[in-house]
């Protein structure tokens, strides 16, 4: 049974079960647990045991939050379809604030070419306007290669990203694991959610896996790449911010005394890899530090958990040494931690295309071109393997992805973004930035509506000359 009412869905409990309210007013326990649903989509509830499933039907259902299934939502819901966001945190963003992250590196070329806008450009306005973001600048890396950047403060990016999705709009489900997917043939029908509430069955036309650990594509059955001949998970990282910081002593060090102090860390084991990057937070004299190094294995949930430990302990011991041998850190005190490790690297789904670091140092065009990206090759080695391999391109290059390798093999109606992205261990290391990653998430979720719209959700059905026309109108860049 259930009550619909306007745009409430109310889950009533039994009527003897009360709840003791605010002034010590009784009132019915289903008035202090109503769920409540925006009214876009049409709801039903099924009773199936317990807890009870609620039913939720859109054109487009995009799982995973980070910073390419919001760009993915996003252009969906632009597109005119009714899009969900699943996100397992009770926040956005993904890597850019569970794993604050604190930049978005790898704009334009060498030659400052800028291949990446429409979206993400759009986020980064957004984040600007509230003051949370510095403009685009540069920076010399610890290789000592320069870099294009935009610094951002991962809180006020949450909720700038919420803002944008319920302007759009999208509905967002936080806090929702995925607990069973539906498949028929090629085609997935459903996807079942784990909230702290009840479980919900999301239905769709089209479906995008943006989730970085693929948690949809591996419930349904997809075909995963085989690991690259010598091949090995890159670390992860766990950032850690320091505050108040004197920037014009940090900023101001030579090469030679900070080199030297980060051999000192190295050697006492205080500093795990050969480091001290960091990304200012707009408007303040804190930082988020880059610098640990935690080799995971990413099928090992207990693994899993215990290099979440491991990254606090390196975060204390680094955060320790900057403050006593770093000038301009003297007095700065660990403020904060990430919520949890950045991961680099996991699986990536087989595709209909599988891209090459060959392609990307050619600058191969595509038919289905559908984004594009200027990142260097950036590898982080596994201890005892050396600590960084970082390859640029030329001067003006950049490289085209393709749409087919953002659609898996064995689905009509499924779609990746970011971190799955069909690719070979090298060629993901250039495409796994956050700026490529929003790219590719734009060009999947203009894909998945125009499917959902006109293509009964077969994604290789939609016109590429339409598709591509509307990501250029939407300000994304597809080549010169």
């Amino acid at each position: 049974m259930f009550i619909k009412s306007s745009n409430l869905l109310i889950l009533p409990l039994p009527a003897d079960r009360y709840h003791r309210g605010y002034g010590g007013m009784r009132e019915p326990a289903s008035y202090w647990r109503r769920r409540v649903f925006p009214s876009r989509g049409r709801d039903r509830a099924l009773q199936s045991g317990n807890p009870m499933t609620l039913t939720r039907n859109y054109d487009v259902v995009v799982i995973g939050g980070g910073m390419a299934g919001v760009a993915a939502a996003l252009s969906s819901a632009r597109e005119g379809a009714s899009t969900l966001l699943v996100e397992r945190n009770a926040f956005l963003g993904g890597a850019a604030t569970a794993g604050s992250v604190g930049q978005f590196v790898g704009w334009e070329t060498s030659a400052a070419r800028r291949v990446i806008a429409g979206v993400a450009a759009d986020i980064v306005a957004a984040l600007q306007e509230t003051g949370g973001a510095s403009s685009h600048g540069h920076f010399t890396m610890s290789t000592g290669h320069r870099m294009d950047r935009v610094e951002y403060d991962p809180e006020i990016l949450k909720i700038v990203l919420d803002q944008l999705l319920t302007a759009a709009p999208v509905d967002v489900l936080f806090q929702a694991a995925i607990h069973n997917v539906s498949r028929s043939g090629r085609r997935i029908e459903a996807v079942v959610l784990d909230t702290p509430a009840t479980l919900v069955e999301a239905t769709g036309h089209s479906f995008i896996d943006a989730s970085g650990d693929l948690a949809v594509l591996s419930k349904a059955g997809a075909v995963f790449l085989p690991p690259d001949g010598n091949e090995n998970v890159q670390p992860a990282t766990l950032m850690f911010a320091l505050g108040p910081i004197d920037f014009e002593a940090l900023d101001n060090l030579d090469r030679e005394t900070r080199d030297r102090i980060i051999a000192k860390g190295l050697a006492s084991g205080a500093l795990p890899r050969a480091s001290a990057h960091r990304s200012r937070v707009p408007g303040s004299d804190s930082a988020w530090f880059n610098i640990t190094r935690v080799e995971i294995d990413p099928d090992d949930a207990f693994a899993l958990s215990a290099a979440q430990m491991e990254g606090r302990r390196q975060a204390l011991a680094a955060a320790r040494f900057l403050i006593a041998e770093m000038p301009g850190c003297e007095n700065a005190r660990l403020s904060r931690l990430a919520p949890q490790l950045g991961v680099r690297d996991f699986r990536r789904v087989k595709g209909d295309h599988v891209l090459t670091r060959a392609e990307l140092a050619a600058g191969t065009v595509f038919e289905d071109t559908v984004a594009c990206g200027a990142y260097p090759i950036d590898i982080h080695h596994p201890a005892g393997e050396g600590g960084l391999t970082f390859e640029e391109f030329g001067e003006d290059h950049y490289y085209a992805i393709p749409l087919r390798a953002l659609v898996p093999v064995g689905f009509s109606n499924v779609l990746t973004a970011g971190r799955g992205v069909s690719a070979t261990h090298e060629a993901f290391a250039a495409l796994r930035v956050m700026p490529t990653a929003m790219a590719m998430g734009q060009a999947a979720g203009t894909a998945a509506a125009l499917a959902a719209n006109g293509a009964a959700g077969d994604v290789r059905s939609v016109p590429m000359a339409t598709l591509r026309q509307r990501l250029v109108e939407a300000g994304a860049f597809l080549g010169a």
